[in-house]
Order: C-alpha cells, then structure tokens, then sequence
C-alpha cells in the first residue's frame, strides 16, 4: 500500500461585514475573514494538504479567486470537490490533523462541530478528523488580532 503525507497552511486577515465561518460552521464574532470564497481558512489549509498529498497542486490551481464561480462559496463545496479529484486519483484519506492559529475568538465550543462537518463531507469516521486551536501569546499577525491561520497535514492511501 501507497501512503502520502501532505502539509498545508491558509491565513487570512479579519475584514468587516463578513461571517467567520472555520470549519463550516459559523463562529459568533465582531468581524469575519476576508477573502474571495467564504474564507474558511480551516478548510483551506486541510485543501491544500490533500491536493498536496496526491501532487494535484494547490487551492489556488483549483479554485483560482479570478474565477467568480468561486465568489463567496462555502469551502465545504470546494472540500467535496478535492475529495473527488483525490479519489480519481486514485486515494483515499485516512485522516488530517490541523491546527487554527488565533488569538480571539476562543473556538473550543465550535471544535467537535467543526470536526463533524469535516468528517461528514469526507465521508469519514469523525476519529479520523482532528482539530485543535491554540494562540500565539499576543505575538505577531494573529496575537495582535489581524487575522487567521490555520496549517493541516494528512496522509492519503492508495486505493487497490
């Protein structure tokens, strides 16, 4: 059996007048992410990962924000979409693990639901789906509340 690892990292910057949706699910805060799509920076770093993984490029090769087809789309459509060109690859995800970056909001409320949705449009078992959130301690884009990160890594199999 075939076994590859892919990394990804997203960051977006706080914008005014948008929902912040991590994970697909909407997180009650003053202000959202900017971005071209719904800017769920979760779900971009775990896209990237997977493209990654099985050497498909990245989000921007798949979705390019020139592309208004794209325009304020929920990522989990987008996270449908990677799934499918994984599978016609030929893999399968076995599980990610990923990390949101942030100083405020805290999200430890929204975690398990976060997971769950992931997990859902995976067509996975939520064990197979990890999510953690930490700070910065007050350092940096994140620590002064300018925005988001988020980094994923996964591990695809081949399918026989």
């Amino acid at each position: 059996m075939e076994n590859r690892i892919g990394t990804g990292f997203d960051v977006h910057a706080f914008s005014g007048g948008r929902k912040l949706i991590l994970g697909g699910v909407h997180v009650p805060f003053g202000k959202g992410l900017a971005g071209h799509s719904d800017a769920d920076v979760l779900v971009h770093a775990l896209m990237d990962a997977m493209l990654g993984a099985a050497a498909l490029g990245d989000i921007g090769k798949a979705f390019p924000d020139s592309d208004d087809r794209f325009k304020d789309i929920s990522s989990l459509k987008l996270l449908e979409r990677v799934k499918v060109m994984i599978a016609e690859a030929g893999y399968s995800l076995v599980n990610a693990d990923m990390t949101v970056i942030c100083q405020r909001p805290k999200l430890a409320p929204y975690i398990d639901e976060m997971r769950k949705n992931i997990a859902g449009v995976l067509g996975v078992d939520c064990d197979r789906i990890s999510v953690k959130a930490t700070t910065t301690e007050k350092l940096g884009f994140t620590g002064r509340g300018e925005g988001i990160a988020a980094e994923a890594v996964c591990l695809l199999a081949k399918q026989s």
